[in-house]
């Protein structure tokens, strides 16, 4: 496989594929756990990892990448197979997480500032020799009817940048997502509201990058799509589309290879539908693609219930939502497709 980052990130968003973020933190995978009744321990998360990471045809066809939490990068299978072997062979490429988190901004209330640039540089080269390939760091941005504010976008916009430019120093391919959330009230958070946020944020977020010197060809972007607040969902699937490819058009420079959506708080389906209607309108200038968790997982996760004997079942339900979303990054996703479940 190539070591070239430009290669690299094309691979990441090419052929129908996306990635898989299996990166929840131990205290995120706990709550996606509680809703099954299962405890959250090493051997639980490792054999519900292990689950999906074996699900050979979902893997080969449709995951071009996994985004790993650091325990999972240096875990291993049930039979002592380290998990990135496990996702090299199916012809995935291993990445990490590597910020600590969102906190609370001082003197920004209501915002938040993504911390884990301390020591960012040793970590990387720890996990590149661990065969990390790519990484992920999320800013998060709220809106409401007076949230953003320029002072905590540019904050996060600067932390995405200085990550970047490190990721490359250390041969790993940055995923920047500036996370416009979906949490805002019916009143002050409706798509238009969603569009005016999400452009201006990737306007100062491309501004930084350049600032930085970060190579554009050698990244991607993980965005929130242009959508209402999830207590004020009125538009459709063609107008999110249209409005997520407008503000996207306007802000994205075409020498970034691809774009690999969050699903951002959507239902299973809307974030299949939508992102299969952001390819159909065809004429992107950059490969477009998933990059969801529970939009990936969660019928996955209820099907196991954390039985081995429910294994298959749990890699069958994965198996189609892979599936599903791979021909949504080729735009030709149908609804009736999804009763073949």
């Amino acid at each position: 496989m190539s070591e070239r980052l430009e290669d690299i990130a094309v691979q990441m968003v090419a052929g129908g594929r996306g990635l898989l973020a299996a990166d929840e933190s131990t205290s995120t995978i706990k709550k996606r756990f509680d809703t099954i009744n299962l405890e959250s321990t090493e051997t639980s998360r490792r054999d519900y990892r292990e689950m999906l990471f074996r699900s050979d045809e979902a893997m080969k066809k449709c995951i071009s990448g996994v985004i790993l939490f650091e325990e999972t990068l240096y875990q291993k299978a049930a039979d002592g197979t380290p998990f990135v072997d496990i996702i090299r062979a199916a012809g995935s490429i291993p990445g990490i997480k590597v910020d600590t988190g969102a906190k609370p901004m001082a003197k920004f209330p209501g915002e938040t500032i993504t911390e884990g640039l301390d020591g960012l540089g040793e970590r990387l080269a720890r996990y590149y020799e661990a065969g990390a390939r790519f990484a992920k760091w999320r800013g998060v941005i709220a809106i409401s009817s007076s949230l953003p504010t320029r002072g905590s976008v540019r904050a996060n916009a600067q932390a995405l940048a200085r990550y970047a430019a490190l990721c490359q120093e250390a041969k790993i391919v940055p995923i920047v997502e500036p996370e416009c959330l979906m949490d805002g009230k019916p009143g002050d958070h409706n798509i238009d509201r969603c569009a005016e946020v999400t452009e201006s944020t990737l306007r100062i977020v491309f501004e930084e990058l350049a600032e930085a010197r970060v190579s554009l060809e050698g990244m991607i972007l993980k965005p929130n799509m242009v959508i209402d607040g999830k207590n004020a969902r009125k538009a459709s699937v063609e107008e999110v589309a249209e409005r997520t490819v407008k503000v996207l058009k306007a802000t994205v420079p075409s020498a970034v290879p691809g774009i690999a959506f969050l699903s951002g708080g959507q239902t299973t389906e809307e974030a299949t539908a939508h992102l299969s209607a952001i390819n159909a309108t065809g004429d992107l200038p950059w490969l477009v693609t998933f990059s969801y968790g529970r939009a990936l997982q969660d019928s996955a996760l209820k099907a196991w219930n954390g039985k081995p004997e429910n294994v298959a079942a749990g890699q069958r339900e994965f198996t189609h939502r892979a599936e599903m979303n791979s021909l949504a990054a080729k735009g030709s996703w149908k609804k009736d497709l999804e009763k073949a479940a």
